[in-house]
């Protein structure tokens, strides 16, 4: 049987944050999720730490860390002494192998499904943006042809050909006879 807590997708997906183009976690986060406290995880990551290049995990600098609090509004975090490491997808995947025990096991592997359907969704909304602008084009194109068209209309309209006078043709005579 499984001993691990379980965590909602939900909750997960709400400890993500957009960070310098990039989909990231805080450390006191995944600490959180994974059980274990933030300066733990930490210490494991500086144990470790060529296992964390930047594009993996990076420190937050004042202004990021200023609107993440903004962001976030709660105080825990602003108690800080030193502006949070933020880890990158990669970086997550990485922690797993610093940190052993099964929460963190369960949590991360959770954690890679959710960055793979975020991942997914984006992709899903390129492509629906592409077919969008296609059909901004062609619109735009038939806008342009039906334009032409109506210009013809209008100038066919403006020299109303005048109707010229002819004998009638047919069986009943003229009334002029």
């Amino acid at each position: 049987m499984n001993n691990t807590k379980s965590v909602s997708d939900d909750i997960i997906m709400t400890k993500i944050y957009y960070i310098r183009n990039q989909k990231v976690m805080l450390d006191s986060d995944l600490a959180e999720l994974y059980g274990v406290e933030t300066r733990r995880l930490n210490e494991q990551v500086t144990r470790n730490m060529d296992r964390f290049p930047d594009d993996f995990m990076f420190r937050l600098n004042e202004s990021e860390f200023e609107n993440l609090i903004s962001q976030i509004a709660t105080s825990k975090r602003g108690g800080r002494r030193k502006h949070p490491y933020v880890f990158t997808e990669h970086g997550v995947l990485m922690l797993s192998s610093v940190l052993n025990s099964k929460q963190a096991i369960q949590v991360n592997i959770q954690v890679m499904r959710i960055f793979n359907r975020i991942r997914n969704m984006y992709l899903d909304n390129t492509e629906l943006r592409l077919e969008i602008e296609q059909i901004k084009s062609k619109l735009i194109s038939q806008d342009k042809s039906l334009e032409l068209v109506y210009g013809y209309l209008d100038e066919l309209i403006e020299k109303k050909v005048q109707p010229v006078d002819r004998k009638r043709i047919g069986y009943l005579p003229d009334s002029d006879n």
